[in-house]
């Protein structure tokens, strides 16, 4: 009994990209960065990716192959091959398919709904060539991985091993689902004669990610609050109904961010190092980045920066339809990314006609990035919704006040200015109207203005909360032990 209690917990973790190898968004980041902070204390977790062309070769060159297989898809045989290698104390496995995966993109090719399928399979057929390492518990990521649970319990039920394995889906982005024409069911993933036949549909359309909702043992997203709101008509992306049916297995987790790469005394993009002690040296740092950018060179002029991709997802319908006030406060205003034309365009305008008050930086920029946390005073994220969001745990770990919209994970992190304790790390509103929005900046300059000895404190409040990946991996040890004692 006493050898059974040290059993390690054995997680694989399947996702379709991972930070150092490839990244195209907060997936990314998430799958490179957790699974290192869940390692260790009880948790052996492995970390199952495509071997995408995408990948660079340093970390290819260092793959040892394992083993090779076929996978059934339907009426395909295709060949899979399994490699490996350990990155900051991670086993990290990856499936090899030239066909499906050396492509020049990560997503969007006109079979993403077959290579798709091939990998959510090619997960279970690899755990058979794995040396030494049954998984307690596939914990799979967006609709990349929508089908694994599916065919762990349609295909793999008479296998020895698969019949105790548990599941956890996390939906980090639920406007993608992965839905394809109905013809799919059988031609591509081979489930048209098996219960699957209907947990699969959506209306005349397959939808993957359907699949896992229904199919999983756990669902998580990444914040509490937007675990909430899926189970609504708003922000359900027309799941909700399904949400709501299942809302006793569903729960928020908070993405967490690497406080060592964010941190102002040590990242390398802030000029000159400051911390929570000594916040007049992130004014100096201001100064610099305004001289750089073409602004006014004031350091008692508010710079509010926003970090983004420019779309009406995150607000940028209320920010652009403000920008005429924007113009005539006492303030600077900073945009860096890249997204749909018509906000690049109202932000290269506004720039260009009033270029020592704006700067619209129309790139993506990691460098920049960080400055702008670095040196801004004001993060402005009014999005519509956001199911975790990571700009604000950065800004705040800078000193920089975010001011948001109260949705998801927005909601959960940033507590709002109260007039009357001076008490908050920053500012919110909570109707999705142009109006609130300017208010709020109203509100934000007044503080600033009025009473720096508050702005003060938010700043040192703001960057002594920890949002590091330990408190978030703490939450995930909790739910896998509760899983595997079901």
């Amino acid at each position: 009994m006493k050898n059974e209690a040290k059993k390690p917990i054995n997680i694989l973790f399947a996702s379709f990209e991972a930070e150092p190898f490839m990244k195209t968004g907060g997936l990314g980041d998430v799958a490179g960065t957790l699974p290192s902070y869940i390692q260790g204390a009880g948790f052996d977790i492995r970390v199952i990716l495509p071997k995408l062309s995408v990948i660079p070769e340093k970390y290819r060159a260092k793959m040892e192959p394992i083993a090779c297989f076929d996978v059934q898809l339907s009426w395909r045989k295709q060949y899979c091959g399994l490699l490996t290698l350990k990155h900051k104390g991670v086993t990290y496995y990856f499936l090899d398919n030239e066909y499906y995966f050396k492509r020049d993109r990560v997503y969007g090719d006109y079979d993403d709904g077959e290579r798709i399928a091939f990998f959510s399979k090619a997960i279970l057929e690899s755990i058979l060539h794995m040396p030494d390492f049954m998984p307690d518990i596939l914990h799979c990521n967006d609709w990349h991985t929508a089908l694994t649970p599916v065919y762990l319990r349609e295909k793999f039920m008479g296998i020895p091993g698969f019949d105790k394995m548990k599941t956890v889906f996390t939906i980090h982005n639920l406007k993608f689902q992965g839905v394809f024409p109905g013809s799919v069911l059988g031609d591509v993933l081979g489930l048209h004669d098996c219960p699957a036949a209907g947990q699969l549909m959506y209306g005349d359309a397959v939808n993957y990610m359907q699949g896992a909702i229904r199919y999983s043992d756990r669902l998580t997203t990444v914040s509490p609050t937007y675990a909430e709101e899926i189970c609504t008509p708003y922000y359900g992306e027309g799941m909700d109904w399904l949400f709501s049916e299942r809302k006793s297995v569903l729960s928020g987790i908070l993405n967490g961010i690497d406080t060592k790469k964010y941190d102002p005394m040590t990242d390398k993009a802030v000029e000159i190092p400051f911390d929570a002690d000594s916040l007049e040296l992130k004014r100096r740092n201001k100064e610099k980045l305004q001289a750089e950018l073409g602004l006014t060179v004031d350091a008692d002029l508010p710079m509010f920066v926003v970090v983004s991709r420019l779309t009406e997802q995150k607000g940028f319908d209320l920010i652009t339809y403000n920008l005429p006030e924007i113009v005539r406060r006492d303030m600077q205003f900073v945009v860096l990314g890249v997204g749909e034309a018509r906000f690049e365009e109202a932000f290269r305008w506004y720039a260009a006609a009033n270029p020592e008050k704006i700067c619209a930086c129309i790139a993506f920029d990691e460098l920049l990035s960080r400055r702008l946390y670095a040196c801004g005073d004001v993060l402005l994220m009014p999005s519509r919704f956001e199911p975790c969001g990571l700009a604000q745990l950065m800004a705040m770990r800078y000193g920089t006040l975010p001011l948001v919209r109260e949705t998801g994970g927005l909601r959960d992190t940033v507590r709002p200015y109260n007039q009357y304790t001076g008490d908050g790390t920053g500012f919110s509103f909570a109707n999705y109207n142009a109006h609130e929005l300017m208010g709020t900046i109203d509100t934000a300059l007044d503080v600033w203005k009025n009473h720096p000895d508050d702005w003060r404190t938010m700043q040192k409040t703001a960057m002594a909360e920890d949002f590091s990946w330990r408190v978030s991996a703490k939450k995930y040890r909790a739910l896998y032990r509760d899983l595997v004692k079901d």
